[in-house]
């Protein structure tokens, strides 16, 4: 099944601090003593997004 999103302003630009240690742990670096940085980085992007932009659920996206 293939279904297009269309999501309007998609290309604007949304800054967010992350840590180095944060951003490693989203692309993938495993931090096997401290699992809390990919959940803190999601967190920070996600509040982000809800902050600038009227999202209900991403899961209605498709």
């Amino acid at each position: 099944m293939n279904s297009v999103v269309r999501i309007p302003q998609g290309d604007d630009t949304v800054k967010v601090e992350l840590t180095v240690k944060e951003i490693m742990a989203l692309a993938g670096y495993k931090f096997h003593n401290n699992h809390l940085l990919e959940v803190s980085a999601r967190k920070k992007l996600n509040h982000a997004l809800e902050g600038q932009y009227q999202i209900e659920d991403k899961r209605t996206l498709n």
